[in-house]
């Protein structure tokens, strides 16, 4: 029982010893590598934007994820996921874990094929009116249910996401992956457009979609003679010429 007890009191570390092991790791991969870029939380909230929220609940609503991805949550939180790099269908990620060298983790996310996006821009049509709307995830309701559609919408599915890890964990889904699909969602509270790379499309096709439109409508309207108008003819005849 003693023994027991003191294994566990040896291996056992509060959140502020972790947060400080790994504060420890991120200043010595800086000294190597300047351009990694740890995950930080602040707060007790995984996500507070659109896109980080809705990253997170997609993740949380599959079964076939939400078994696992629960063991990252602590792991994200005290700073373990020292660096998170985006690309397209691709991430990249450094996490520490119980031994010094942290482990390497890779995810690939399929891309959007091409006729899913444009099916999307063109529901979006007129209703994605600028920038700040679209990072700030301020679109109609229908909208946030089209984006989030299991089936058509932006958010990839567990078959569109596979991933790898140095780690010896032979687990479908190890923690350490687990922190880095939370740590994605933190990257994208602070850049929504990161989503938009991650799945091989431009995000500001939508919102050109919309000025696009705006702009065909308005010289549409343009073109057409209005009632109020007055006629070359009858100008004349008014003015005697």
């Amino acid at each position: 029982m003693i023994k027991t007890a003191y294994y566990r009191s040896y291996n056992y570390q509060t959140v502020d010893e972790r947060k400080a092991k790994a504060d420890q790791a991120i200043k010595r991969l800086k000294k190597k590598n300047p351009d990694i870029e740890p995950v930080i939380i602040e707060g007790r909230k995984l996500a507070k934007n659109w896109w980080g929220k809705s990253w997170n609940k997609n993740l949380e609503s599959y079964a076939d994820f939400s078994n696992r991805i629960g063991r990252g949550r602590s792991y994200v939180r005290n700073r373990a996921v020292l660096d998170l790099k985006i690309y397209k269908g691709t991430i990249d990620a450094l996490v520490q874990g119980s031994r010094k060298k942290p482990y390497d983790v890779t995810i690939e996310i399929s891309t959007l094929s091409r006729d899913k996006w444009e099916q999307i821009t063109t529901l979006c049509n007129n209703r994605v009116p600028s920038m700040e709307t679209l990072i700030h995830g301020k679109f109609p309701v229908e909208l946030k249910e089209l984006f989030t559609d299991k089936k058509f919408g932006l958010f990839p599915s567990p078959d569109e996401i596979t991933f790898e890890c140095s780690c010896p964990d032979w687990a479908y889904m190890c923690k350490h992956v687990a922190a880095v699909l939370y740590g994605i969602g933190s990257r994208l509270d602070n850049n929504p457009l990161l989503f938009f790379e991650l799945r091989g499309v431009d995000g500001k096709a939508l919102i050109k979609k919309t000025m696009d439109d705006k702009l065909k409508s308005m010289l549409k309207n343009a073109s057409k003679k209005s009632h109020r108008e007055i006629d070359e003819k009858d100008l004349s005849d008014i003015f005697g010429l």
